[in-house]
C-alpha cells in the first residue's frame, strides 16, 4: 500500500505501522547500515508521497533500529571476548584444560563421523622443578610460555595446544595417524635443543617426556587423556632410565 492511497487517522495510523514494518525488514537485510535520510530511497516510496508526520515517523523508527544495531554489534563482541578469555590459559596464549577436553570430545565426533584419523598427545617437561628451584618461578614462567610457542610453531593451525595443568600440555593433531604424531612428536627435543631456552644468559636445560595415542571414535574425552598420560609416564621412565646410563 502507499501512502497518500488512503484517507482519514486510521489509514494513516495503518501506513505508519506497514512503513514501520518495511524499513524494519529493509535494515535487517542490509549488508551495513544505511543513511537514515535515505529512508525513502530504501523503503521504495517516491519522495513525493511521503508526507512530512509518516517521513518524521521513519526517521526516528530508522536510527532507533540503527542505535540498536551497533549495541547488539558491540555486545556480540564483549560475548566474543569473554568467551575467548574463558577458553584461554590464564598464563600462556593456548587453551585450558576445559577448553582442551571440549575441544577433544568435538575431533572425537568428527572422527566418528567422517571415518578419519586422529592423535592425541600428552607432554611433560623434563626438569623443570629443578629450573624452578635453582632460577626461581618466573623463570619457570618464561619456560612454559617459550614451550607453548614452540608447540603452536611446530603443528598446524588446524590442530589444538593447551596446557592440561602445571608443566603438562596436550596437542590434539586432526587427520594425523599414530606413526605420523610419534614422527611430529619426535622432532620437538631437537627443535628445542638446536633453539636452547635461555634466562639472563644462562641456558635452561629442559627436555620433555610425551605419550601419543589414537583419537577413537565414540571415545571419553577424559579416558583418552588418561591412556595418553600412561603413555607419557612411560616415555619419562625410559628417558630417565637413559639418563642414569
Amino acid at each position: 500500500m502507499k501512502i497518500g492511497s488512503s484517507s482519514g487517522p486510521r489509514a494513516t495510523e495503518r501506513t505508519v505501522r506497514t512503513t514501520a514494518a518495511r524499513a524494519a525488514s529493509a535494515t535487517q537485510s542490509a549488508v551495513a547500515p544505511r543513511d537514515i535520510e535515505d529512508t525513502a530511497s530504501v523503503l521504495g516510496i517516491p519522495e513525493e508521497e511521503v508526507t512530512p508526520r509518516v517521513r518524521d515517523a521513519i526517521v526516528t523508527l530508522m536510527a532507533e533500529v540503527d542505535r540498536l544495531r551497533r549495541s547488539l554489534g558491540q555486545i556480540t563482541q564483549r560475548l566474543n571476548d569473554t568467551e575467548q578469555l574463558a577458553d584461554q590459559d590464564p598464563l600462556l596464549p593456548i587453551y585450558n584444560r576445559r577448553a582442551f577436553v571440549r575441544e577433544l570430545t568435538r575431533v572425537q565426533a568428527s572422527v566418528e563421523r567422517y571415518k578419519t584419523e586422529a592423535s592425541l598427545v600428552y607432554i611433560d617437561l623434563n626438569r623443570f622443578k629443578a629450573i624452578n628451584d635453582e632460577h626461581g618461578h618466573e623463570a619457570g614462567d618464561y619456560v612454559l610460555a617459550e614451550v607453548a610457542m614452540r608447540l603452536v610453531d611446530s603443528v598446524r593451525e588446524t590442530d589444538i595446544v593447551g596446557r592440561l595443568g602445571g608443566d603438562e600440555f596436550g596437542l590434539i593433531l586432526s587427520r594425523t595417524s599414530l606413526e605420523a604424531a610419534r614422527v611430529i612428536i619426535g622432532r620437538l627435543p631437537q627443535y628445542i635443543s638446536q633453539k636452547p631456552i635461555t634466562w639472563h644468559g644462562s641456558i635452561l636445560e629442559i627436555g620433555l617426556s610425551a605419550g601419543v595415542v589414537p583419537i577413537q571414535a565414540g571415545g571419553n574425552a577424559e579416558q583418552a587423556l588418561s591412556a595418553a598420560d600412561t603413555a607419557m609416564y612411560e616415555d619419562k621412565k625410559g628417558n630417565a632410565q637413559a639418563a642414569a646410563d
